[in-house]
Parts: structure tokens; C-alpha cells; sequence
């Protein structure tokens, strides 16, 4: 099948590659000409695990090309997906301009007698597929109400998995009411379902809820486990033990039990406050999703007061180390990254930093500039530091080298904003270590 994937940002790169895999044809569009020259010339422009490879064989197989124009991709295209950025607005609500301006370009490109699919693949609020079909319509300079459909299939990849989510995902949410596009889909997505996962179709609507639903739920779970660590602090109990004796509840399973410094990335904050802004508009007060901004805002910085009461609130002049950058471990992403909540702290109270990250220095760099020092590895980062503070749970991070640490670390103090250490290894190893809903070992 002959594809086109508009966008090349993480959903479009991940959408486009897979498709390859599976023996479709698929050309991927971009405007940034800088992007689309590396891609072409093999150069991946994201780290994603497993994306790599296939990448690179799918393009010298020739079957995943780049390209800056959208006529020449739409015309051999027979299915079309958007996969297009939609960042928060001002008040909220999601931002469709870059998805109703290609819809725009696509009424022009589209004839009456080549019948397409087009995919929203992007995070859209409801109520956009149409408002893609009526532009698409207005814009046309045929009559081609016959030639095309427009299809909701959110994407629910998790960054640092999402090969393997999009290889072997739990379900497929399509959303349309057309006969002729549920045949084509069903096509496209066989070799993706062998396993019996479903194929869910739905209405429109229905399925771009979905996508919002999903992820704030996620959230919601999230801040949850975050507010019952805040009163294990206060009241003496240990979160682990409690996230043990719920998570093997079957109706509550142990995913997105762990606590922590707040959720970040590119979905799960400006989902829920799009789902919080389309509540708005229609007038319902949506008063879980306005909690779970609020507590996770909170959260990022809840290492800060920690740090202050053991520094007696003096952290002009010292120096500490943060190891994580990115918004969880896995990817390069630091978009809302709860690191760089906790950086900016320091660095208004006076405090110097020296950061590591295995893979997001790069993006981190183009925010930091040179306000903090970047490490060229984990212990690194250690040297004359007052305090280490943990904010992305990489596997690397887990079992470091304390003797090493120990030699190199001025103070044996840890903040541990992703609860990585065992407390009583801690203790024997005599470090003073604070974490998340866990008793403080001195």
C-alpha cells in the first residue's frame, strides 16, 4: 500500500518506519528542509529504541523515502496520515493550525477520481475530523465530497517503547463510519493484530475521546500514587508496601503505580489540559483533571524543600548534581521534564549544577545554554558536589558504582526524586538519602 506521513516529528518517524517494515511503500513529508536532507541521507533525527535499524533498512530497501512536497506524496498516496504537532495554546486547547493548514493543501491536491484515506493520527480534540473533512471541502477546487474520507486513529505509543507499541499494540482505535476506508484500515493493520489484539472501530468523535481519555486516566493514576507517597511521608508508612498491596488488585494492576517527581513529555500534560479546556467549552467542570494539574506542578518540586531543610535553606554556593534530563528514561524528550523545574529552583536560590543525561543533552543544551555544566558522564557530574539529586530513572542510574560515588561526591547525600535505591543498602553504605513516600535514611 503507498502511504504518505505528514510530519516527521516522534509519531510521524515511529508511524512511517513501522509501516516500511510491513512492506508498504510510504514517503514521509516534512517543511524543515534541514530535517528531511538528514533523514534522506539515513541520518535519524530521534532516539527511540529499536527505531534505528529498521529505519535504515526500510530506506535501503527502498521502500521509506522523505521529501519536502506534500503534492508529490499525496498523489501516489492512497492512505494519508497527519501526524502533525498540536501544542497547547494560551488558554489550553489544543492547537490545530498546523493540521487545518495542510487540510487546507490537501483540498487542492485531491481528485475526483483517486480515492484517499486521510488519517488523524495526531492528539486532536473532538470534533476535528470534521472540521479536517469541512476545510478539505472548502478548499477544493473539484467536486470531491465522493473522493476521500477522514479517518480518527489516535496513536497511544509510549516514548522509549514505541516500536514495540506501534509492532504489537494492545488495540488499534479507528474512528470513521465509511464501509470503503474500515476495508483499507483493516488491510493496513493485519500484520499488526495477528495476535488477536482487536481492531476497534467507532465513530469519529468517539475515538478522538479516546485518545484524551486514555492518557489523562494515566495521569490521573500517576498523581494519585503522588498524593498517597505525600501522606506516607507524613504518617510514617512506606509507598512501596503500599503500592504492593494495591497493584495486585486485578481491577487496579501495577502499572503507573510508581511515584515520583511528576509526569512530563509531550502527551500526558497537554492532553489533560486539553480534555480540561474541550470540558470547559461545553460547559462541564471537569474538577479530577484540574486537581491532577495542580498536584503534578507541585510535585516536580517536592525535592526542593527536602534539599532546603538539609541545607538550612543556604543553597547559595553549592553545587549539585542532577543525573536525568529527560522526561522519563528512554528517550531524548524533555519537554515538561520535572528536571528542569527542580534546575531552575537551584539556580534562583544561588546554587551551581552539573547535569548528566545519556541521551537528552543535546535538546537540554538548546534550553540551558551554559546557566548549568554538562557532564560528560555520571560520575562526572559528581565532582565537588553537595547533594546528587535523581530525576530520570535510567537503567544506568540504578546500580552505579558507590564506592566509585563515594570517592568522588563531596557529601554522601542523595536526593532521589525516582525512588532507585534500596533503603537498607543506603544505611549500610552510609549515605543520608531522601526519596519519594519513604522513610529518610540519615
Amino acid at each position: 500500500m503507498k502511504i504518505a506521513v505528514i510530519g516527521t516529528g516522534y509519531v510521524g518517524l515511529v508511524t512511517g518506519t513501522c509501516f516500511a517494515e510491513t512492506g508498504n511503500d510510504v514517503t514521509c513529508v516534512d517543511i524543515d528542509i534541514n530535517k528531511v536532507e538528514k533523514l534522506a541521507s539515513g541520518q535519524i533525527t530521534i532516539y527511540e529504541p529499536g527505531l534505528e535499524k529498521i529505519f535504515l533498512r526500510n530506506q535501503k530497501e527502498g521502500r521509506l523515502h522523505f521529501t519536502t512536497s506534500l503534492q508529490d506524496a499525496v498523489a501516489a498516496a492512497q492512505v494519508i496520515f497527519l501526524a502533525l504537532p498540536t501544542p497547547p495554546g494560551e488558554d489550553g486547547s489544543a492547537d490545530l493550525s498546523y493540521i487545518l493548514k495542510v487540510s487546507a493543501d490537501l483540498g487542492k491536491l485531491i481528485q475526483p477520481s483517486d480515492y484517499k484515506v486521510i488519517i488523524d493520527k495526531s492528539t486532536v480534540p473532538v470534533g476535528t475530523a470534521d472540521k479536517v473533512r469541512s476545510i478539505i471541502l472548502s478548499t477544493a477546487q473539484q467536486k470531491i465530497e465522493n473522493a476521500f474520507d477522514v479517518v480518527s486513529n489516535p496513536e497511544f505509543l509510549r516514548e522509549g517503547v514505541a516500536v514495540e507499541d506501534f509492532m504489537r499494540p494492545d488495540r488499534v482505535v479507528i474512528g470513521t463510519s465509511s464501509e470503503r476506508a474500515i476495508k483499507i484500515l483493516n488491510e493496513l493493520y493485519a500484520p499488526f493484530v495477528r495476535q488477536g489484539n482487536p481492531i476497534i472501530f467507532m465513530d469519529e468523535k468517539s475515538a478522538e475521546l479516546t485518545k484524551y481519555a486514555a492518557n489523562s486516566f494515566l495521569a490521573v493514576k500517576i498523581t494519585f500514587m503522588n498524593e498517597i507517597a505525600q501522606l506516607c511521608e507524613r504518617l510514617g508508612a512506606d509507598v512501596d508496601m503500599v503500592r504492593k498491596g494495591i497493584g495486585s488488585d486485578e481491577r487496579i494492576g501495577k502499572r503507573f503505580l510508581f511515584p515520583g517527581i511528576g509526569y512530563g513529555g509531550s502527551c500526558f500534560p497537554k492532553d489533560v489540559q486539553a480534555l480540561a479546556k474541550s470540558s470547559d467549552e461545553v460547559h462541564y467542570d471537569f474538577k479530577i483533571l484540574d486537581a491532577v494539574m495542580k498536584v503534578n506542578e507541585l510535585q516536580k518540586l517536592h525535592l526542593i524543600p527536602k534539599i532546603n531543610t538539609y541545607f538550612n535553606n543556604k543553597l547559595a554556593g553549592k553545587h549539585f548534581a542532577v543525573w536525568g534530563l529527560s522526561f522519563k528514561p528512554n528517550t531524548d524528550d524533555i519537554r515538561e521534564a520535572p528536571a528542569f523545574n527542580i534546575i531552575a529552583a537551584l539556580l534562583a536560590n544561588g546554587a551551581t549544577v552539573s547535569a548528566f543525561d545519556p541521551e537528552a543533552m543535546p535538546n537540554a543544551k538548546q534550553v540551558l545554554g551554559d546557566t548549568i555544566h554538562f557532564a560528560e558522564g555520571q560520575y562526572q557530574a559528581l565532582e565537588n558536589a553537595d547533594a546528587l539529586i535523581i530525576a530520570t530513572e535510567w537503567s544506568e542510574f540504578r546500580t552505579p558504582d558507590f564506592e566509585k560515588m563515594s570517592t568522588i561526591i563531596k557529601n554522601k547525600v542523595i536526593f532521589d526524586g525516582r525512588n532507585l535505591f534500596d533503603l537498607d543498602q543506603m544505611n549500610t553504605l552510609g549515605y543520608y538519602y531522601q526519596s519519594i513516600g519513604r522513610r529518610v535514611v540519615e
